[in-house]
């Protein structure tokens, strides 16, 4: 039987499409640069497997035995192109289907990077499935937790532009439908979002109902968001860049659409902001 590698493995989505498709009973390589991280997450349930995106010599040994790949992007590889690699490598090795982990409206502008990585797998003809998720709720249990919980507020540059959040576990399951079931979803692209459009007053609100504080929203700048990522929390240049740019392009409403993606997918309803949260609690307080 052959088996699905996952890039990304104990990473947000990772963790998820892993644990969904273990319970499809499918055999997983779990990949990434931390063997021991991935033992303490999946213990025997999954193969492991080191993996390094910008090491060519890790390729062929992650793909031994596999038909379908899970691939993301490692928030710290900027560029389109430090992609292409792995995904000569998945060429070479004649696989089934390869899932990309991408952004919802991707399709229509290719100031992200995602855009030139859906292109180039589809310009080697690899058969594909894209998954085009709205902006993940984690991102508030995660990056953005900390001036929630040390400041009681959110800071992020969105202005009052709407978002249709999903929560990382429902990107998970969609992703391993696809997976469990390559010929049917042969190259297809699947917009998931969750059920409600918000805007970052709302989340406040949501999360000041919730953690029993008060919870305001910011609104800050760009310029002042970008200077205090890079240099008083200490996040790496590029990777606040590219968040910058999701956020302009937030602003411009590509964030705000409401799909029926999951649901046709999994026959059902995608989490609300507010279970989320409250499931989540321990992040924010």
């Amino acid at each position: 039987m052959m088996k699905v590698l996952v890039t990304g493995a104990s990473g947000n989505v990772g963790s998820y499409v892993t644990r969904e498709l273990v319970k499809l009973k499918e055999p997983v390589v779990a990949a990434g640069t931390n063997i021991q991280k991935l033992s303490d997450l999946f213990g025997n349930q999954v193969e492991t497997v080191y993996f390094d995106f910008q090491d060519k010599t890790t390729f062929d040994k992650a793909l031994e035995g596999v038909d379908r790949v899970f691939l993301m992007r490692p928030p710290h590889l900027g560029k389109p192109e430090d992609l292409y690699p792995i995904i000569d490598a998945v060429k070479a090795h004649n696989i089934k289907l390869v899932t990309f982990l991408s952004l919802m409206g991707v399709e229509n502008n290719p100031i992200p990077p995602h855009h030139k990585i859906e292109k180039y797998i589809e310009k080697l003809e690899i058969p594909y499935a894209h998954v085009r998720p709205g902006f993940f709720m984690q991102n508030l249990s995660g990056i953005h937790s900390t001036e929630i919980r040390e400041e009681n507020k959110i800071f992020i540059p969105a202005g009052r532009s709407k978002t249709s959040f999903i929560d990382a576990a429902d990107i998970g399951l969609a992703t391993a439908v696809l997976l469990h079931d390559p010929e049917k979803y042969k190259n297809t692209a699947h917009t998931i979002t969750g059920p409600e459009a918000l805007d970052y007053f709302e989340v406040a609100e949501i999360l000041s109902k919730v953690t029993r504080r008060k919870i305001t929203y910011t609104k800050p700048g760009y310029l002042k968001y970008r200077n205090y990522y890079i240099k008083k929390r200490g996040l790496d240049k590029a990777y606040v860049n590219v968040t910058v740019a999701l956020y302009f392009m937030t602003r411009m409403g590509t964030a705000k659409e409401i799909t029926n993606g999951f649901y046709e997918l999994t026959y059902r309803k995608p989490r609300t902001f507010e279970e989320f949260s409250k499931d989540n609690l321990k992040y924010f307080t």
